[in-house]
């Protein structure tokens, strides 16, 4: 894309650096081309597999923390012997280690880098940086064979993966502000988080479909099916993302007198958000990234646990629960595409709160109706899901409307740190509530819990942008 045809940066304000529009306000009324639309939502369909099939489903939960890696005389052992739960529960805190290491590397670089990404003008390039690391830890995946030397090479690779696949997503949502417009942003940001589930959900399909044929034929030893599914996933993602580097442009310019060292950029950082807040401009997104970073965990904690409740609580096999997830994903992806049509006509706000309050309501139905059967997860969860993606693009819009321009990455980057800062909320509260009561299925009320504090956050918080320079 020529320099001509990328949007200026406006002047900060004296007043706290923030600037004085919107950058959603550059490209006026004119609608991006379809061709970058589409392009752009097409990064989402390429990552989630990441996060749907090797995160969620079946890379970690079914080969990384399984027997595999256990020592052959342990593993050996029967099923309920009680040094083999004890290896087990080694392997899944092992992998909760790196999953923590990986959080707190989110929590201190996504700003930065968002911030160093703004000031260059160059968040496409961070994009590739972090998409092309993502898929080098999924290939690598491929030599995490099922001894138990290697499984830490498994969990270093999958919490790298996280953090390289957050920095690419900062980017990402940093380039929807470059094709989007006050009147569109809902529905392309909706756009790309349905892309996300149906990408996850095809991807599931064909690693279900493979393993009703039994690999047709192919060797099952040494972890193979489990290996060749990460390569799949990163021959996938090199496939779909390659039209938003052709097609989509960078959102800015840059802002070249913000251009400073690595370190320098953390005092910097600092002042900018003390600036969010003093600004009464920009103070709604100070706020919003508060409230935002609490119900997006109790939005995460539905994914995260909706399964362990299936199975513990109403006592899901595992046809059943594959079953669920992909009808779970379905619905949610469906559900967000037309959601966003929604949130370009009454705001964002309304549609964050309507899904937040339907997901309580839906929640405290499942906890209360537990004894009725599986039929009431089958329809409350599935209520749940639907939900869970409208308020997540919608969370994406809404920081799009107050975000100022020139500071795309920063704020989004923020807005990966503060999620990252409140992950401990819902699973906090599951574990609590399980403990006090010695049943998994108050865990359902730990979940509520938090998607309840974060409606009520939100209520004040305004929509509306400042207005521009």
């Amino acid at each position: 894309m020529s320099e001509q045809s990328r949007a200026p940066h406006p002047e900060p304000t004296a007043t706290s650096g923030a600037v004085g529009v919107i950058g959603l306000d550059l490209r006026g009324e004119t609608p991006a081309p379809r061709k970058q639309v589409y392009s752009w939502a097409l990064w989402d369909w390429a990552t989630q597999p990441f996060n749907t099939v090797i995160l969620t489903f079946i890379f970690t939960a079914l080969y990384l923390v399984s027997g595999s890696f256990l020592p052959p005389a342990v593993a050996a052992l029967d099923k309920d012997d009680p040094i083999r739960e004890a290896a087990l529960a080694e392997l899944s805190s092992g992998l909760g280690l790196g999953s923590t290491i990986a959080a707190f590397a989110i929590l201190l670089l996504a700003p930065v880098l968002g911030q160093r990404a703004d000031a260059a003008g160059k968040q496409k390039l961070w994009l590739g940086i972090g998409t092309g690391a993502l898929i080098l830890c999924m290939f690598g995946l491929w030599f995490v064979e099922p001894v138990p030397s290697l499984f830490w090479l498994g969990v270093a690779l999958i919490s790298a993966g996280s953090v390289f696949g957050e920095i690419a997503a900062v980017n990402s949502n940093a380039m929807l502000i470059g094709i989007a417009n006050p009147k569109t942003v809902g529905r392309i940001s909706g756009l790309g988080w349905g892309f996300g589930y149906l990408g996850g959900i095809v991807a599931l399909v064909i690693v279900v479909v493979l393993d009703t044929f039994d690999w047709f034929g192919m060797s099952t030893d040494n972890g193979l099916p489990y290996r060749l599914i990460a390569v799949g996933c990163a021959v996938w993602a090199i496939v779909f993302s390659i039209p938003i580097f052709l097609n989509v442009p960078e959102p800015s310019l840059g802002r070249p007198e913000r251009r400073v060292g690595f370190f320098a950029s953390y005092p910097m950082l600092v002042r900018d958000v003390v600036g969010l807040y003093r600004d009464p401009e920009t103070r709604p997104t100070f706020w919003f990234l508060l409230s935002s970073a609490v119900f997006r965990d109790g939005l995460g904690g539905v994914f995260a646990f909706g399964a362990v409740i299936a199975a513990a609580v109403f006592g899901f096999e595992f046809q059943e629960l594959v079953i669920f997830g992909i009808a779970a994903n379905l619905i949610a992806g469906v559900s967000t595409i037309i959601a966003g049509r929604f949130d370009d006509r009454f705001g964002p706000k309304p549609i964050i709160l309507t899904s937040l309050g339907s997901m309580v309501v839906a929640g405290l139905a499942v906890f209360f109706l537990v004894d009725a059967g599986t039929t009431v997860f089958w329809i409350g969860g599935l209520i749940l899901c639907a939900f869970v993606g409208p308020a997540q693009a919608a969370a994406r819009s809404f920081l799009a409307r107050v975000t100022p321009a020139g500071r795309e990455g920063e704020i989004f980057g923020l807005y990966a740190t503060t999620g990252r800062a409140a992950s401990w909320m819902a699973s906090g509260a599951w574990t609590v509530l399980i403990v006090l009561t010695q049943s998994t299925a108050f865990g359902i009320l730990g979940i509520v819990f938090v998607l309840l504090i974060g409606f009520v956050l939100l209520l004040p918080v305004k929509p509306s942008p400042p207005s521009a320079a």
